[in-house]
C-alpha cells in the first residue's frame, strides 16, 4: 500500500505546480486555442488541464483568405466592393469585379501595363494603353479615372451592366462576366480567381483577422 505523502513533499508538490502555472502564463499557451483541450501537462505526476481553467489569454488564430495580401491589396479590394455596394449591384457582381482586378493587376494600382512588360499589342497592332486595378485602355476613361480605384471600378461595373446585361450575368460563369467585360482574349482567364475573390469578399465583409 502506498505511503501518505509527507507534508514537505506535498509542499514541493505545490510549489512545483505553482511554478509550471507561472511559465504557462509567461508563455501565454502559444499551442492552446480558445475551446480547444490544451496538451497534457504533468503536474505533481498526473493532470490535464484546460487552457480556459488556467484564466490565460489565447491569441486567436487568424485562417482567412485575407492573410495573403498587403494592406494596399485589400484597401483596394474594399473600394470595388464599395464601388459596387454604392452602384446597387449585388455581393457577386461586386465578387466578379475583385476576381477581374485580381487577374489583371493583382489588386495593385500601377501605372503601366502589357506593352510595358510583354510588349503586347492591340488586334490591329497599336501598342496596348493598359494601366490601373483593371488594366484599363485609354479608351475607358482618362488617365486619371483610371488610376482612381473607385473611378476604375465604377467604370468596369457600368461596362458590365451593359455588356452583359440581367438576367444573363447572374447565370453566365464569372469569369465569362469578366472576359465579355473586359474584351480579353482568354475567357477563362479569371477562374483561377474566383475563389479567392469569394473569400476576399466575405472576409471583409464580416471583418475578418488577417
Amino acid at each position: 500500500m502506498a505511503r501518505p505523502a509527507s507534508s514537505s513533499r506535498r509542499r514541493s508538490r505545490g510549489r512545483s505546480r505553482r511554478a509550471q502555472l507561472a511559465r504557462l502564463r509567461r508563455w501565454g499557451v502559444g499551442a492552446a486555442v480558445a475551446g480547444v483541450w490544451a496538451p497534457a501537462l504533468a503536474l505533481g505526476g498526473f493532470a490535464v488541464v484546460q487552457a480556459a481553467s488556467l484564466d490565460l489569454e489565447v491569441a486567436p488564430v487568424c485562417t482567412s483568405s485575407l492573410v495573403r495580401f498587403s494592406d494596399e491589396q485589400l484597401a483596394n479590394a474594399q473600394t470595388i466592393v464599395a464601388a459596387g455596394a454604392d452602384a446597387g449591384l449585388p455581393v457577386r457582381d461586386q465578387t466578379i469585379a475583385v476576381m477581374t482586378a485580381m487577374g489583371e493587376s493583382s489588386l495593385r494600382n500601377i501605372d503601366y501595363g502589357d506593352w510595358e512588360t510583354d510588349g503586347v499589342t492591340n488586334p490591329d497592332g497599336s501598342r496596348t494603353t493598359s494601366i490601373g486595378l483593371f488594366q484599363q485602355q485609354d479608351g475607358w476613361g482618362t488617365r486619371e479615372q483610371r488610376l482612381d480605384p473607385y473611378t476604375a471600378a465604377s467604370l468596369f461595373y457600368h461596362a458590365m451592366v451593359v455588356r452583359v446585361p440581367e438576367p444573363e450575368r447572374s447565370q453566365l460563369e464569372p469569369t465569362l462576366v469578366a472576359h465579355r467585360t473586359q474584351v480579353n482574349k482568354d475567357p477563362q482567364h479569371y477562374a483561377r480567381y474566383w475563389t479567392v475573390a469569394e473569400g476576399v469578399v466575405a472576409d471583409l465583409s464580416a471583418g475578418a483577422c488577417r
